[in-house]
């Protein structure tokens, strides 16, 4: 298998054919890059072109580069060597399962160790506030269990290098604890998001407008200082959450609401 340690992405055109404003943009492994825009400005699409690593072959005629090097069409079209994984917006299951059945089958399938599927679970759990059993079928979960269980099984399990990630705020997860999580692991990450404290967790964000790359603005440390009393914010909306799901009253979480 090919071992991943960057990705290029070699500029093409926007909606009007007007060139995008960068002639290419190298990502590295471990680094977390954030995609940035309006709703119809075409975030998807540049994670799209990623993960079907374009060839000049899609309106946006973005080309896709690995370690600097066109990919082989058998990166390209075999699915057995993908190397890429995306979790979309809406994430459910349909196999008639067990969390844990599904998940030692897919270790199996790494050749993973076969303590693996447990460390799964308890990753994933740290992710959700609604808490995942081993024998629970894949198909009751909630989205955010879906989605934790996802990002877990591509941290622990999935040995794809790269990960691409629509909207990951939406699904009521512990959403920074994931990308953190994943570009722990080595991995290059993207994600697609609105959300503040997402987009000042990365690196860098890649700005969209009219399906075209207009901008990359670097993270500065002052953007990181703002993140972090943000992320404050965001700990104490996920715990009002958790307190309200579980039928708590919050009246004794107002004192500490203090910004």
């Amino acid at each position: 298998m090919t071992d991943i340690s960057d990705i290029t992405v070699l500029g093409g055109v926007d909606k009007d054919y007007n060139p995008e404003f960068i002639d290419e943009i190298h990502i590295r492994a471990g680094e977390i890059v954030g995609i940035v825009g309006p709703t119809g400005s075409g975030k998807s699409t540049l994670i799209s072109d990623i993960e079907q690593l374009a060839d000049r072959d899609t309106p946006s005629r973005r080309k896709i580069l690995i370690n600097g090097e066109e990919p082989d069409q058998g990166l390209r079209m075999d699915t057995k060597k993908k190397r890429i994984a995306q979790l979309s917006q809406n994430m459910r299951f349909l196999a008639d399962m067990t969390v844990v059945d599904f998940l030692r089958m897919h270790a199996k399938s790494r050749g993973k160790n076969s303590d693996t599927p447990e460390r799964t679970i308890e990753t994933a759990n740290l992710l959700t506030g609604e808490p995942i059993s081993a024998d629970s079928q894949l198909t009751i979960l909630s989205g955010g269990q879906s989605r934790a269980l996802m990002v877990a099984d591509i941290a622990i399990i999935s040995d794809s290098p790269v990960v691409l990630i629509d909207e990951i705020e939406n699904a009521g997860i512990r959403k920074r604890d994931a990308l953190e999580l994943l570009s722990g692991k080595g991995k290059i990450v993207l994600v697609v998001t609105h959300d503040p404290v997402l987009a000042l967790t990365t690196e860098r964000r890649i700005v969209m407008k009219n399906g075209g790359i207009t901008d990359i603005i670097e993270t500065t440390d002052v953007e990181r200082q703002m993140c972090a009393h943000l992320s404050r914010m965001d700990g104490y909306l996920m715990e009002l959450r958790d307190m309200i799901r579980s039928g708590r009253s919050v009246e004794g979480l107002h004192q500490r609401l203090s910004f």
